[in-house]
C-alpha cells in the first residue's frame, strides 16, 4: 500500500521519463522483459519488481501524460473540430475525434492487418503506455463459477485448467488494489466482489430499472473500476462523466496510472517505450533469452536479454509474436507444438438498441453525470433456464443529458424540416430524451475464427501482419435476436418507443421510417456487431491440461518453453458475457506471482 506522497512521487516519475527515455541498451540480463503496458503487463510489472525482480518493459508506443494528453475537462468549442476530427472523421469512427485518450485506433498508418476472403474483422490498437487501459469503459465483472466449466454444461468448448476458487483470490487482489464500486447481490451468473459503495441511479438508470422490475428481470448497481472513495491517495470519482477521455486524478483505473507507477517507484522496472517487438529469440537448450525489436525514433533492430519473458501485448498482437518467432525447433511459430496459437479467437457478441422517451422530454434540467461509466446494469438473469441458444448475455444501458458533442443532433436534423429557430427548439426538446441499450454476451470458439501470419504483408517495420479470419455461428445470431427483443420489452414496458430496426437475416434489404435508427454496420442479422467491434478479443493462445490441445498450462507458461508466459487475454479458454480486463489482471496477477516463485526456487 502506497501512502499519498509515495503515490504522487512515483506518478510524477513516470511524468518525467519522456526525458530521460532515451532508449537504454546495455549487455544487462534482465530477470524478466514483459511485452506490452497495458492490463497484463502492469499487473506482471507490479508484481514481479515490488517481489525483487529486475524488469525491462517494451511498449510500442510512447509515453503518455496524463496532464496534457487526457481531455476529460475540455470542451467541444475549445477544440478545432469541436470534437469531431479532422473532416468530420469522428461522427462514424469513436476513435477519430479529439475527445478520447490518446493513441486508440482502428487503423495505423504503416502497421496494416488483413482480412481473409468473406471475413470481416475490427482491430483496435492502442500504442501508448497503459496501452487500451487509458480509454477502457471500465466494467469490472468477475468470471462465474459455471463459466469455467463450459463444455461440462454444453458440451461447447473446452472447460478451463483451473476453477473459480483458483482465481477468486487474485480477484480479490485486484479488487482491493484498483478499486471497483459495485453492490453484492449473491446472483450466481455475476460473483460479487470487494465492492466499494456503488453512486446513486441516475434518472434514467430508475427509469429502466422500474421497467426491468416489471418483467422481473434482474437490474441492479454495475460493478465498475471507478472509485468512490479514496484509495492508496487516488481521489474518488468527481462525476464529470468523461472517462473514455481520461481521468487527470486517476480516480478510475488504468495502467499508466496505478500500476506502472508504484512499479517505477521500486527502482526495478526499466521501460522502453517506442519498442516494436519483433520476435523472441530461443537458445540451443530451448529457452527464451531476448527479444528482437525495432526503436521507432531510429528504426534499427535491438535486442533485449532476459531470463524469463512475459507476454501481455493483447491477444492478437501476442499471437502474431509468437507465430513470426519461427526457428528450426519451432516451424509454426514459438510454444506452438500443439498448432493452436491464433485458433479459437473470440470477441463479446455484441448488439445494439435506443429508445425513445416522451417522459425524459418533460424532466428538467439537472445534473446527473455521475461517473464516466454505468450506474446501474442488467446481468445474466436467465442463467439455470433453458433458452434458444447456449451460455448468456448482460445489457448495458445509458442514456439522458450527457454533454453534447458535434454531430449529437444529426439524426434529429434528418428526421425534421427546418432550421434556425425551430429545429433549435427540436433538438432542445428531443435532447436527453434517448436511452441506448448494448448487449454483451458470449461467442463460442468455433474452427472458421482465427488469425495467422499474412504471408504476402508486411508493416513498415519490416514485420509480418495478422490475417483475420471470422465468422459468427448460429448460436451467436439467437443470441443477437434475444437481445433485440429484449431491448425492446425494456423500453415499451418503461413507456418508451423502440427506435432500432435491424435485418432479420443476413440477406434481407433494411427498411427503416423516418426517425428510425438503423444499426450503422447492416453487415449481420438482429444488429450482431462485426467480429472485434467490441473490442474484447480473447482465447488466440488459450491454456490447458493437455499440451497438444494447448499453449499454455492454468498459470499462463508455456508447454514449450517454461521461460515463456503468455498473461493477457489470449490465454483465455472461453470467453464469457463478462467484459474481460479484470480477469486479465487477475491472470496475469496470478502467473506473476507463480513466476516470481520459480525464480525464487531457480526452476525458470
Amino acid at each position: 500500500m502506497y501512502q499519498l506522497l509515495h503515490w504522487r512521487g512515483a506518478i510524477r516519475a513516470v511524468r518525467g521519463l519522456a526525458s530521460l527515455l532515451e532508449i537504454i541498451r546495455t549487455g544487462k540480463v534482465f530477470d524478466v522483459c514483459i511485452i506490452g503496458s497495458g492490463a497484463a503487463g502492469g499487473a506482471a510489472a507490479k508484481v514481479l519488481t515490488e517481489g525483487g525482480l529486475n524488469v525491462v518493459m517494451l511498449e510500442a508506443g510512447p509515453m503518455v501524460h496524463p496532464d496534457t494528453d487526457y481531455k476529460e475537462h475540455v470542451w467541444p468549442y475549445e477544440l478545432a473540430h469541436r470534437g469531431a476530427g479532422i473532416g468530420g472523421a469522428g461522427l462514424t469512427d469513436f476513435s477519430q475525434t479529439e475527445f478520447l485518450a490518446p493513441n486508440g485506433f482502428w487503423n495505423i498508418e504503416g502497421e496494416p492487418y488483413t482480412e481473409a476472403p468473406g471475413s470481416k474483422f475490427m482491430w483496435f490498437r492502442s500504442r501508448i503506455v497503459g496501452g487500451r487501459t487509458n480509454h477502457w469503459g471500465r466494467i469490472a465483472l468477475r468470471f462465474a463459477a459455471a463459466d469455467f466449466r463450459a463444455r461440462s454444461r454444453d458440451g461447447r468448448g473446452d472447460d478451463w485448467p483451473l476453477t473459480y476458487r483458483d482465481i477468486e483470490p487474485y480477484y480479490d487482489k485486484v479488487d482491493r488494489y484498483i478499486g471497483v464500486y459495485g453492490s453484492r447481490e449473491n446472483i450466481p451468473s455475476a460473483p460479487d466482489g470487494i465492492f466499494q459503495p456503488p453512486p446513486k441511479p441516475r434518472c434514467t438508470d430508475l427509469l429502466v430499472k422500474r421497467a426491468c422490475d416489471k418483467l422481473e428481470i434482474l437490474c441492479v448497481p454495475a460493478r465498475e473500476a471507478i472509485l468512490t472513495q479514496t484509495l492508496n491517495g487516488r481521489p474518488p470519482c468527481h462525476y464529470c462523466a468523461q472517462c473514455g477521455r481520461g481521468c487527470k486524478t486517476a480516480s478510475n483505473f488504468s495502467s499508466s496510472q496505478v500500476l506502472i507507477p508504484p512499479a517505477m517507484a521500486t527502482g526495478r522496472l526499466t521501460l522502453l517505450t517506442n519498442a516494436m517487438a519483433r520476435e523472441i529469440l530461443m537458445n540451443d537448450e530451448g529457452k527464451a533469452v531476448a527479444v528482437s525489436y525495432i526503436d521507432k525514433a531510429t528504426r534499427r533492430d535491438q535486442q533485449v536479454r532476459a531470463k524469463a519473458v512475459v507476454v501481455a501485448g493483447s491477444s492478437c498482437e501476442s499471437a502474431r509474436l509468437l507465430l513470426n518467432s519461427r526457428s528450426r525447433r519451432f516451424p509454426q511459430g514459438l510454444a506452438n507444438s500443439s498448432g493452436v496459437v491464433g485458433r479459437y479467437l473470440m470477441d463479446s457478441v455484441g448488439s445494439d438498441g435506443a429508445g425513445y422517451f416522451p417522459a425524459l422530454e418533460k424532466m428538467p434540467p439537472h445534473n446527473h453525470e455521475g461517473t464516466g461509466g454505468m450506474h446501474l446494469y442488467i446481468p445474466w438473469w436467465k442463467y439455470g433456464r433453458k433458452n434458444e441458444f447456449l451460455r448468456g448475455y448482460h445489457i448495458e444501458f445509458g442514456g439522458g443529458r450527457n454533454m453534447p458533442r458535434a454531430g449529437e443532433f444529426h439524426g434529429i436534423c434528418h428526421q425534421y424540416e427546418g432550421y434556425g429557430v425551430s429545429l433549435k427548439q427540436r433538438c432542445k426538446e428531443k435532447y436527453g430524451a434517448f436511452i441506448g441499450m448494448s448487449g454483451r454476451g458470449e461467442m463460442i470458439p468455433n474452427e472458421n475464427t482465427y488469425c495467422d501470419i499474412d504471408p504476402n504483408v508486411v508493416d513498415e517495420w519490416g514485420i509480418p501482419v495478422l490475417r483475420f479470419h471470422f465468422q459468427w455461428g448460429d448460436n451467436e445470431i439467437k443470441m443477437a435476436r434475444d437481445m433485440q427483443e429484449t431491448f425492446r420489452a425494456i423500453v415499451e414496458a418503461a413507456g418508451g418507443t423502440y427506435m432500432t430496426r435491424t435485418r432479420r437475416t443476413q440477406m434481407e434489404t433494411q427498411t427503416a421510417s423516418s426517425g428510425d435508427i438503423v444499426k450503422s454496420s447492416g453487415e449481420f442479422p438482429y444488429g450482431l456487431s462485426i467480429g472485434g467491434e467490441i473490442i474484447h478479443e480473447t482465447g488466440t493462445v488459450r491454456m490447458g491440461n493437455d499440451p497438444k490441445t494447448s499453449a499454455l498450462n492454468q498459470f499462463c507458461q508455456a508447454h514449450d518453453v517454461k521461460n515463456l508466459f503468455v498473461t493477457d487475454g489470449a490465454c483465455f479458454v472461453t470467453n464469457p458475457d463478462k467484459n474481460p480486463t479484470l480477469s486479465i489482471l487477475a491472470f496475469s496477477w496470478r502467473a506473476s506471482e507463480y513466476l516470481l516463485d520459480e525464480a525464487r526456487k531457480g526452476n525458470i
